[in-house]
């Protein structure tokens, strides 16, 4: 991504995660454009069975191959069936409900998909085995869901005309890959660690393949890998804060300088009081502070999020929250010290 067209966070942004409570696609709607307007979002809802989970959503947009649910999990088939269907219908609901709550929008727009690494762990081959296990699955996998990817970066422009769509790839199974820890399908043993370059180059591939969008990877699991991340060349990342330790703190640093967005997961993801909006940022502003960041820089370097997605919240609980989150990124701008 050339530096003209390098992505910049507008100042005071919030946004979801993802998922959201219920089953209502235009009550979700409603909600993920009108609680966070500087970065609204498609939602999620997993509470409508498989398919509207985030592993099966992501399986129903890919280009020539198929998967369906068994037993032990999500499973590549030989053809389409009502799992994918399914998938696809309930993606389509949810494009619908968008469209309709952002008639005349103009800006920019967040899409979510799994990425490559974790949907290779989480979905399984015909031999029960995750494909992670067999690299020339993974290249398969992450080529059809480039593709799917593209095609769907592409609907979205053309029901939102003018929308800039963001589309933020899933992987909080990141680390597991590269560390050697996703169990086999016996549990006894772990896949072997993906070499870290390789992980790189698939991310980098479904990135390119996907139509040139920016691109944020989030991940609410511990010891998010910031620098290979940038290396891969994403626009932001998105993480919970509350799990940085301080060996984190330079990566966090270094990815604030190079101008990689850092989307601050501070808000919790299930019912909880919620009380004053700046405190709920004080450690960012805090850890900013303490790096020698520019603080005219805090309000378009960081955007607000809740830790991880909102499908275990109350639907009111949810409203709250990015109405929080809102709040929250505002106070950054008004007061970055």
């Amino acid at each position: 991504m050339g530096e003209e067209e390098r992505f910049v966070l507008a100042e005071g942004t919030a946004t979801g995660v993802g998922s959201l409570p219920g089953g209502d696609a235009r009550e979700a709607a409603r909600t993920a454009t009108g609680a966070v307007e500087a970065l609204p979002f498609l939602p999620e809802l997993p509470s409508r069975g498989p398919g509207a989970d985030m592993i099966g959503r992501s399986l129903g947009l890919l280009v020539e191959l198929y998967a369906r649910v068994e037993p032990s999990g999500w499973r590549f088939g030989d053809r389409p069936g009502r799992d994918t269907r399914r998938a696809k219908a309930w993606l389509g609901e949810d494009l619908d409900a968008l469209e309709e709550f952002t008639q005349g929008y103009q800006g920019p727009l967040k899409i979510q998909a799994v990425g490559p690494w974790t949907l290779a762990a989480a979905v399984e081959l015909k031999t029960g085995e995750a494909a992670l296990s067999d690299p020339g699955a993974c290249r398969d996998l992450a080529e059809s869901l480039g593709e799917g990817l593209r095609l769907h970066v592409e609907d979205v422009r053309r029901r939102i005309p003018g929308a800039r769509p963001v589309l933020q790839l899933d992987e909080p199974s990141l680390t597991a890959v590269l560390r050697g820890q996703v169990r086999t399908a016996s549990g006894y043993r772990t896949h072997r660690a993906v070499d870290r370059g390789v992980v790189e180059g698939g991310l980098r591939d479904v990135m390119a393949a996907a139509g040139g969008v920016p691109v944020i990877v989030h991940s609410c699991a511990p010891d998010v890998p910031f620098a290979l991340l940038r290396r891969a060349g994403v626009a932001g990342v998105s993480f919970d804060f509350s799990l940085l330790t301080e060996r984190d703190w330079d990566a966090f640093g270094e990815a604030a300088e190079a101008g990689t967005a850092l989307f601050t997961g501070v808000v919790p993801g299930t019912d909880a009081p919620l009380s004053d909006p700046a405190g709920s940022v004080s450690g960012v502003r805090a850890l900013w502070r303490r790096l020698g960041l520019s603080p005219e820089a805090l309000g378009t370097s960081v955007a607000v999020t809740p830790a991880c997605g909102l499908a275990g919240a109350s639907p009111a609980y949810a409203r709250a929250a990015l109405t929080h989150c809102a709040k929250a990124a505002r106070s950054l701008v008004d007061n970055p010290e």
